[in-house]
């Protein structure tokens, strides 16, 4: 796994407290897609600690969700 390398610019305020973060738009979008690599995997990690019993056969979903459609 690669480390995520982005260079951010702390604004601060006149007595010098942080009051936010300023990103190039390249680091922003590396930091948007570690996120949603990070999303994924939970979804992952989620989808694969279920049981059999929480799972409907595809069959069945299809009808639900033609049925839901004619609504």
């Amino acid at each position: 796994m690669k480390t995520l390398t982005i260079n951010p610019q702390f604004v601060k305020d006149e007595t010098g407290q942080d009051l936010g973060v300023f990103l190039t738009k390249a680091d922003f979008d590396k930091l948007l897609e570690e996120l949603e690599d990070y999303e994924d995997i939970k979804a992952y990690d989620r989808a694969k600690s279920r049981t059999n019993e929480e799972f409907i056969p595809y069959e069945q979903a299809v009808e639900e969700i033609k049925k839901s459609r004619l609504k």
